[in-house]
């Protein structure tokens, strides 16, 4: 809606007491105070707020204020201009020097008059004293014998020192229910806005309520011949805060330019216009006092008044903050009834500007004012920011260290907001403090080998010279080394080093630790590496699990690392619906803190590997592929060596279940031969894998079987049930069986190591056609088995267990899924029907297709093949290759036992 300039007529005056008029008007009076101001012609349409003011105005009372420059005075003019009420309305612009009763008054009857209201002629007051009660009395009963209400505005009530005006406004509301006060300026008026709040007869609009929004921004720059994008525009009212003055300045400044989308960036508050502006609109108005604190404050983000005082060395900093925040002289509380205060982002960059240019000396003492107090205070990264920003590194860094918050660095990197910090730290820096954050930078950016190398030298820089810091550089060089250690080839070090970092740690203040509960994760993180390195894989799930439960909220990272790790853990101990859980929280976690599968290095590949290894050990091979290719551009070379020796050792398994094994211990051969240094679990699974993978073709990888041989404890039960293949290979049944026999019937064997034994038992009593010794093995493996619904080694040895188990319904491998059936309570005595293996729920190994299912009815149904073909609109051929399927996955060889098969399974 287009806005004009337009002037309220100005309507006869009914007779009385000879007023002025149109005719006779009071020739001592300003006609510019009664004018409404003229539309500029760049104004922007605000029907939302105009519709707020008809709302308010309602009301006894309406108060507008805000920002200089903030459109309260051309909304009201709209709001007027726009005539949304028939009601009369005096507009009145008031400036310094109206506040005396003999000018005040007058202005204030001349504009009801001007706007109809039938005001008599009174007699001002004497210069320097209050209109009396008696004439105020009759200018209330004039507004009173109007037929409708009377609109009173008054701009720039601000400017107005003193109270007495004020007093008789506030007379006049109380004995004119007709009158409608609309009052504008910068601060709140000396009325009892207080007692008018609680009475329900105030509505205001604050200079949150005046800022433009993204449409109306956009609009004012078409208006000025500029075209933003959203990003672009967004940008600019982050930078103005929607202030309308300072989007009018930047329009000016981008109209005609030929990149106003690149230019947005670069305008601040020392852009001519706006500095012009700033300066003239509220620097001036300020004693050379309070102008200094405005400069020397304006080194500071955010600021309490205890923080001003001790930057400016001013005792009254908290009234100076109280008087200028309520002068809107732009700064203002971060939120309502804060003691908290900032200034506007534009005049923070002129005032910083200014500071620069005049005393450029004091920049550097100010921010260094600023760090001490902060750090003695407990605000360490704010602390850390000025005393970089006064030059001080080495402090910076000191700050850091013996605030106990390096930890942040080791976790975040410099992604985080105190590695951001640091980005910019000069390399020649030869100080211990500052080697070390260089090291701990490393570390959490994922370059171990360089935090190695800097922590070594900032060990020789500590050597040589000795530093002034103390128990937390000592405790930062120990918590570094456990997790570089935890991470490389000597992780059973580890272990020599934990009661060091625990002494340390025994002796930091609590209230430091408590503020920095992630040292404590890390040492928990460094310990459950270490001990899955050297193969504890109890022990270390025990802590992993202690360490992901301790790391605080902000240290997400860190979680999500121990989460993976445990997930492939309790994958590996067979413990797959717990490996499932943690995998999930890891991924869940990752997501809520806005990363994505394509954020290679900070996606959790360990998770995705485990889930994809869960999936496979169910033989879901949709998923199981799905979370390979999600891991698989995570798990490069280059990566670390748990997820990328995981992804190996599944691809592997993956690929032996398509039967081809020839390719999957290829995949096997490259992993080991990365140069990556898997933990020791890792390791030697992939070695057995490797083994059990060529005993499977029939070609035992002699390399790799001699490998095995030389494993640190070469009994463990996953290793005997591979040299007991190796055995049965090679003819040796017997000593095959015995050791076979021996890991199944041992107490704390995993499930994955016990469920194989079993297998291994089931084929070896097939070899020698003992069908009620294989049927025994299987039915014990699918007990093993039910709990996490183990299905790929089922599927592994199934060809070479179907030609003595083909006729046993109850070993088929049915559609139900294992682990379906609720685990017994401890507590409660055993279902007779549950433990008998007779009584064994059948299992699949592999699910029928949705196409396979609608086949093997039209088997049940005795139709040909061709009409199955024409039924299903696919070709015979088709139909052929789907029954071959279903004859396989049911271990039939003729239709109508697939048929018979079926229907004792529930599938038709």
């Amino acid at each position: 809606m287009d806005v004009t300039t337009e002037l309220i007529a100005n309507p006869p005056v009914a007779s009385g007491d000879q007023p002025a008029s149109e005719d006779h008007p009071d020739s001592s009076l300003l006609a510019s105070k009664f004018a409404i101001p003229a539309a500029p012609p760049f104004m922007v349409s605000r029907p939302a707020l105009l519709a707020r003011v008809t709302e308010a105005v309602r009301g006894p009372v309406t108060l507008v204020t805000g920002l200089p420059g903030s459109g309260k005075t051309q909304l009201l003019a709209s709001w007027v201009r726009n005539r949304v009420v028939d009601w009369p309305i005096a507009w009145i612009t008031l400036e310094d020097g109206d506040e005396h009763a003999s000018t005040f008054w007058t202005y204030v009857m001349e504009g009801l008059r001007r706007a109809g209201v039938p005001v008599p002629l009174l007699t001002p007051a004497a210069p320097g004293a209050a209109v009396s009660r008696p004439t105020l009395g009759r200018l209330a009963a004039a507004i009173e014998e109007h037929p409708s209400p009377v609109v009173l505005v008054l701009d720039g009530v601000s400017q107005l020192p003193g109270r007495d005006w004020a007093d008789g406004l506030d007379f006049l509301l109380t004995h004119t229910p007709k009158l409608r006060l609309v009052l504008t300026g910068r601060w709140d008026p000396p009325l009892p806005l207080y007692r008018y709040r609680l009475a329900g007869e105030l509505q205001a609009l604050r200079t949150a309520d005046l800022a433009f929004t993204a449409a109306e921004a956009g609009r004012l720059m078409e208006l000025h011949g500029v075209m933003l994008g959203k990003r672009e525009l967004d940008a600019l009212l982050e930078h103005t805060e929607g202030w309308a003055a300072g989007i009018r300045f930047c329009a000016c400044v981008l109209q005609g330019s030929g990149d106003a989308e690149r230019l947005v960036s670069t305008i601040s508050g020392g852009e001519s216009t706006i500095a012009e502006y700033f300066i003239g609109e509220v620097l001036r108005l300020q004693s050379p006092l309070v102008r200094q604190f405005l400069l020397e404050t304006s080194v500071l983000d955010t600021f309490t008044p205890e923080l001003a005082a001790a930057v400016t060395e001013r005792p009254d900093a908290h009234r100076m903050l109280a008087t200028l925040s309520r002068e809107n002289a732009f700064i203002q509380p971060v939120a309502e009834g804060s003691d908290v205060y900032r200034y506007h982002r534009l005049f923070a960059e002129l005032l910083r500007a200014q500071l620069a240019w005049t005393e450029p000396e004091q920049v550097a003492v100010l921010h260094a004012r600023a760090a001490e107090w902060l750090a003695e205070n407990g605000e360490l990264v704010e602390a850390v920011g000025h005393a970089i920003r006064a030059g001080d590194w080495s402090r910076a860094a000191a700050m850091l260290i013996e605030g106990y918050a390096v930890g942040r660095l080791l976790i975040e990197g410099s992604a985080g907001r105190l590695g951001g910090l640091f980005a910019e730290m000069p390399d020649h820096l030869e100080h211990a403090e500052a080697v070390m954050i260089r090291a701990a930078l490393a570390y959490g950016d994922g370059r171990p080998a360089h935090a190695a190398e800097q922590l070594a030298y900032a060990g020789d820089l500590l050597s040589a010279g000795g530093s002034d810091s103390a128990d937390g550089l000592t405790l930062t060089c120990f918590v570094l080394q456990i997790l570089l250690l935890a991470d490389g080839t000597d992780a059973a070090q580890v272990g020599e080093l934990l009661p060091v970092v625990d002494a340390f740690l025994g002796i930091t203040p609590k209230h430091l630790l408590a503020r920095h509960p992630e040292l404590r994760a890390l040492r928990l993180a460094a310990e459950g590496r270490a001990l899955s390195g050297t193969g504890a894989v109890d022990a270390a799930a025990d802590v992993l699990g202690a360490a992901a439960a301790a790391v605080p909220i902000g240290s997400e990272s860190l979680k999500i690392s121990c989460l993976g790790h445990l997930a492939l853990i309790e994958a590996y101990r067979g413990h797959l619906s717990r490996a499932e859980s943690a995998a999930l929280q890891a991924l869940d976690l990752a997501g809520q803190c806005g990363l994505r599968g394509l954020d290679l290095g900070r996606w959790p590949a360990a998770a995705e590997v485990a889930l994809a290894w869960v999936a496979l050990e169910r033989y879901d091979i949709d998923a199981a592929d799905r979370h390979l290719r999600a891991a698989q551009p995570l798990c490069q070379s280059d990566a670390d060596a748990l997820p990328a020796a995981a992804y190996a050792l599944v691809r592997a398994r993956r690929l032996q279940t398509r039967g081809d094994v020839r390719t999957a211990m290829d995949v096997l051969r490259a992993g080991v031969e990365s140069g990556l240094t898997p933990p020791t679990w890792l390791g030697r699974e992939i070695v057995l894998s490797r083994v059990g993978m060529s005993i499977a073709v029939g070609h035992p990888d002699e390399p790799a079987v001699e490998s095995f041989d030389r494993f640190p404890d070469p009994h463990a039960p996953e290793v005997e049930v591979v040299r007991a293949a190796l055995l049965l290979l090679r003819g040796e049944r017997r000593q095959a069986h015995e050791i076979a026999r021996t890991v199944a019937d041992a107490a704390g064997v995993s499930v994955p190591v016990s469920l194989d034994a079993w297998l291994l038992l089931a084929t070896i009593a097939a070899s020698q056609d003992d069908a009620p010794g294989a049927r025994e093995a299987v039915r014990r493996a699918m007990r093993v088995a039910g709990p996490e619904s183990y299905r790929r080694p089922f599927h592994q040895v199934w060809g070479g267990l179907r030609r003595v188990l083909r006729d046993d319904e109850r070993l088929i491998l049915g559609n139900r899924p294992l682990g379906t059936e609720p685990t017994p309570s401890r507590l409660a005595p055993a279902d007779p029907a549950r433990t008998d293996p007779a009584n064994a729920e059948p299992m699949i190994v592999e699910a029928l297709s949705k196409r396979e299912l609608d086949v093997l009815r039209g088997m049940a149904e005795m139709l040909p093949t061709e009409e199955i073909a024409a039924t299903m609109y696919i070709s015979v051929n088709t139909v052929k290759t789907h029954v071959r399927s279903i004859l396989r996955k049911l271990s039939a060889s003729r239709r109508n036992e697939a048929v018979r098969r079926a229907r004792a399974l529930n599938l038709i």
